[in-house]
């Protein structure tokens, strides 16, 4: 089924589960926009992909742990469509190994800067756009089994997506009065050019595999199936709430909380 009515910002669309969030939405119906920092390429690719089918997206710069970024990301969004987007995903993110002992400040500010401050940053512009004009949305938060499973080395990673999950609570309480709901998506191990060493390393891959008892890596696909749901109107009664694609790691008796 095509939804033209929907109106997408994506953050960190170029790659990965964004990428394949995009296309999902894309072929769907709706408008997207292709939320990217760097180099243009891969979102470029993306949006041609898009409207190579005869879908409708455009690319927008904008390093969403900057507040003047994301005001014109959503100033962007709305002057292309007219209108204030009614869905964000916000799917941007980054991390880095670093023990406790050897973090830098500026190793655990880059990574909280985007996990965590980028989702408010979009999220309240988001709220605010739609709010402005009393149209209802969603958000989708993508966080991560490390909102609830910890992770040696990547202490700063879990504080952004456990701070994530009571973030996305928090406001889905204060937005349901204005008809905009809040959920989370929390993938497990998935195949994405961030995990690149479990393509590349057999030995780390197969480690990897062993805590899921589906028995393997999850696929982008996988994930924007996921979000597709969680924004759509069977999800109506959905807010506050994350929904695990993990192929049970999170069930795993050797790596739970």
């Amino acid at each position: 089924m095509r939804d033209h009515a929907r109106f997408a910002v994506i953050t960190g669309g170029a790659t990965g589960i964004g990428r394949a969030v995009v296309l999902r939405l894309a072929r769907e119906g709706a408008h997207v926009i292709v939320n990217y920092v760097g180099d243009p390429e891969d979102a470029g690719a993306v949006v041609r992909e898009v409207t190579g089918v005869g879908g409708n997206a455009i690319a927008v710069e904008a390093d969403i742990s900057v507040e003047e970024d994301v005001g014109e990301l959503f100033r962007a969004a709305r002057a292309t469509f007219g209108r204030p987007p009614n869905l964000l995903v916000n799917n941007a993110g980054i991390e880095s190994p670093h023990s406790l002992l050897e973090m830098e400040l500026d190793d655990w500010k880059a990574v909280i800067d985007v996990n965590l401050t980028g989702a408010f940053l979009c999220s309240r512009d988001f709220a605010r756009g739609l709010v402005e004009v009393g149209q209802p949305g969603v958000i989708v938060n993508v966080s991560s089994v490390h909102e609830q499973i910890p992770w040696p080395t990547y202490s700063h990673y879990c504080a952004s997506k456990g701070g994530l999950k009571l973030f996305t609570g928090t406001i889905a309480r204060e937005l349901a009065e204005h008809d905009i709901r809040v959920a989370s998506v929390a993938p497990g191990a998935v195949q994405t050019p961030i995990n690149r060493e479990l393509a590349e390393d057999d030995e780390k891959r197969e480690a990897v595999i062993a805590q899921i008892p589906w028995g393997r890596l999850g696929e982008p696909e996988e994930i924007a199936a996921a979000v597709s749901w969680l924004a759509g109107d069977e999800a109506s009664y959905v807010t506050g709430s994350t929904l695990f694609v993990d192929g049970g790691m999170t069930q795993y008796p050797g790596i739970g909380p």
